[in-house]
């Protein structure tokens, strides 16, 4: 399916903070994304973009690998790579656009659309289409995890079995999805001991729930576990979920979404350019969504690596 015919591009290589101009758009979307709702809003997408005279093809994928070769193939072109879908299909596109000329654009269209959030989108991916006319080129910061990339947050522990019980959940819709499975994860959860080191520091031990490398601020449909992380600071914010009681876990859960439990004595925050994360038991490391690693893992920023579109040219 494509939309109005491509015209000519201004220049891809253009300043961080100038206008889109009149480039062309590929917009690579994902159609079970979201349990369906990038398909069902694509029409509106599309006669926005028209609306705004933003030319445009459309490209749907059903595989983060074949969105990775269309949005090589969409720098190659000149075009912006626009990922419309999830957090995981915007990963697998700024992964792609790594260190090129390319330009990403994103149009939210997932169950939790964090990277949207950080990158002060609006949330209606309809209404994130004026940020594609009007918005300017920031630098984005990316994560990295041997060959893998990541844009928002890498964590394991109790996430790695919320993660895994989010991604096989079909019954719940929606961004409620991420409570449901950190829910279900809690009620079987056996604490694990988390091994930390940062930019080759001492090894910090800890017994508890989680340790997330963030990026970004926020996971889970708008959890705030690393309230303080800038995805364009070239650092990563590492957040150690402790020991504590289940129960008093459990009723402190919802300040999360405030960003007020690193102030518990339970949770610690470090700042790195670099850490290695070690677990007293095989666990898998998530992120964007997905299993990107197995532990242990050392997790790395890639400063100002990808370029994107934004709201007046500055990321949160």
């Amino acid at each position: 399916m494509t939309g109005a015919k491509a015209v000519s591009a201004d220049d891809p290589r253009a300043p961080v903070g100038s206008a889109p101009g009149g480039r062309s758009l590929a917009v690579i979307y994902n159609p079970r994304a979201g349990a369906g709702r990038a398909a069902r809003r694509l029409a509106a997408v599309l006669a926005e973009l028209r609306r705004l005279s933003l030319a445009h093809t459309v490209h749907p994928t059903g595989s983060l690998r074949h969105a990775a070769e269309l949005a090589s193939a969409a720098a190659a072109a000149g075009e912006v790579a626009v990922a419309f879908g999830g957090d995981g299909l915007i990963g697998a596109v700024a992964h792609a656009l790594r260190a090129t000329d390319g330009v990403l654009g994103v149009l939210p269209g997932g169950r939790g659309n964090d990277i949207a959030r950080a990158l002060g989108l609006p949330l209606d991916p309809v209404a994130a289409c004026a940020v594609l006319a009007d918005g300017a080129i920031a630098e984005l910061d990316l994560g990295t995890v041997g060959e893998r990339t990541f844009v928002g947050i890498a964590s394991c522990g109790l996430d790695s079995e919320a993660n895994r019980i989010a991604n096989r959940t079909r019954l719940v819709r929606g961004r409620l999805v991420y409570a449901y499975a950190a829910l279900r994860a809690l009620a079987r959860w056996r604490e694990a001991t988390f091994v930390v080191s940062a930019d080759g520091g001492p090894r910090q031990r800890v017994t508890g729930y989680t340790v997330a490398v963030a990026n970004c601020s926020c996971y889970g449909g708008g959890m705030r576990i690393a309230p303080s992380a800038r995805p364009d600071d070239g650092l990563l914010d590492v957040v150690i979920v402790g020991h504590t009681p289940r129960l008093r876990f459990l009723a402190l859960l919802p300040t999360v979404f405030r960003g007020a439990h690193v102030r518990l004595g339970f949770v610690s925050v470090l700042r790195a350019r670099s850490v290695r994360v070690e677990a007293s038991r095989p666990l898998a490391l998530y992120a964007d969504g997905d299993p990107i690693a197995e532990l242990p893992a050392t997790l790395s920023v890639a400063p100002a690596a990808v370029r994107v579109i934004v709201p007046g040219g500055a990321l949160r």
